[in-house]
């Protein structure tokens, strides 16, 4: 990716604002979208749901399949530079974009982040200079990679090599029986074998680097799931002692990560921080999203850049700055169970919610309500974690959402 930064507002002598693309619908791109406008940019969406959260907003929305010929060629037409709010839009339609207009993340990139085994190739690779790998691991690809799975990854997480998301694609196994039949249940499709570990603690780092090599990160965000789904998210303390350490190990993994890839975009590498016998714990790495990341929403309220503006500045070749926090902030994720109450369906206390301090609500267009889905997120700010924790708490239990360990 070369050339020229599009700058924002209007292009001159052409009566119109600079276009961005971006391939894919959902809440990502929505709020790429407003990143953008806010900027002066116009936006292209490319997304085969009319009714897509990010298409509703954009200035143009092309509804088509991510790889049809014409739609592809219409986003060209349109954008002079394009993103993806997805790890799996099609590499080859990338690669299709790329050859007339500037794309960031690369389709190379993207390629790693949709294929867990090459991730987890590519993870390895980067170890050498950070020592900072993934957990032990396995392909399976043949009856034969299952007959030579070894004891020592036993009990383990079998996982589908592509298309696992939010806890999609995987089983857990605590012995060779239910390894394969697990892997018959998932299609005996390729899949990796990672080893259970015992954890501490689940960190994500967000990152943005530019064209030119320039890298800033946000503070490392603290991370609880439930069902494999993001459940909350935290900034964390001003790290001490071996902690920092730990942190500052992610952080130096996460660039390594973006630049053996030659990666250009908003980047999140997700990380666990296992029991080792040790007082700080080991620190591995799990996966990566070429994206923006739904551990970083919190940016949006509490940094004076968030990570949808570093999108916006990669792809437009614009100038990066370190994002501050201004406020410690905790982030909870509103799935479609918050509408729904014992069976029946509930319209949440909003009211209530938003009469709490320092309570900032994003809501992503989505019509229906279905538990398990990503509805929105709800971004609570204050002076200090303690103070942001308490008030999480009370929106929590407005919401029906379940506290947290050590909450």
């Amino acid at each position: 990716m070369s050339g020229a930064p599009l700058l924002p507002g209007p292009v001159p002598f052409a009566s119109r604002a600079a276009t961005l693309g971006v391939m894919g619908g959902g809440q990502l791109g929505r709020m790429f979208v407003h990143a953008a406008q806010a900027m002066g940019y116009a936006v292209a969406v490319l997304d085969p749901d009319p009714a897509s959260p990010a298409g509703r907003v954009a200035d143009y929305h092309i509804t088509t399949a991510y790889d049809d010929e014409a739609g592809l060629a219409q986003l060209m037409q349109r954008c002079e530079a394009i993103t993806t709010e997805f790890e799996n839009v099609p590499a080859a339609a990338l690669t299709t974009l790329a050859a007339q207009r500037r794309v960031a993340p690369g389709a190379q990139a993207v390629a790693v982040a949709q294929d867990r085994i090459a991730e987890k190739t590519h993870f390895e690779r980067c170890a050498v200079q950070t020592g900072v790998g993934p957990a032990p691991w396995q392909a399976i690809r043949s009856a034969d990679d299952l007959a030579r799975v070894p004891d020592t990854l036993l009990p383990g997480l079998l996982k589908t090599a592509r298309l696992g998301y939010d806890g999609k694609g995987q089983v857990a196994v605590d012995d060779r029986t239910q390894l394969a039949a697990a892997w018959a249940q998932l299609g005996q499709m390729p899949c990796v074998l990672e080893k259970r570990l015992p954890l501490r603690a689940e960190w994500s780092v967000i990152l943005a680097r530019g064209a030119d090599g320039q890298t800033v990160h946000f503070p490392l965000q603290c991370n609880r799931h439930r069902q494999g789904i993001l459940a909350v998210t935290e900034t964390c303390p001003e790290p001490s002692g071996s902690t920092r350490a730990l942190v500052e190990q992610a952080i130096a993994a996460t660039r390594a990560v973006a630049a053996d890839l030659q990666y250009v975009g908003v980047l999140c590498v997700e990380f666990f921080v296992v029991d080792d016998g040790s007082a700080h714990g080991q620190l591995v790495v799990n996966e990566m999203a070429p994206r923006p990341h739904n551990s970083g929403h919190y940016t949006i309220d509490a940094c004076d850049v968030s990570q949808f503006e570093l999108q916006v500045r990669t792809l437009a070749g614009l100038p990066l700055v370190s994002p501050r926090l201004h406020s410690a902030a905790v982030m909870l994720n509103l799935l479609g169970d918050c509408w729904w109450r014992n069976g029946r369906p509930h319209t949440p206390d909003w009211p209530r919610v938003l009469a709490l301090p320092g309570v900032h609500l994003h809501l992503y267009g989505k019509l229906q309500a279905r538990p398990g889905r990503k509805m929105g997120h709800l971004t609570v700010t204050a002076a200090d974690l303690p103070q942001a924790r308490a008030v999480a708490l009370q929106a929590a239990a407005l919401l029906g959402i379940e506290p947290w360990p050590g909450s």
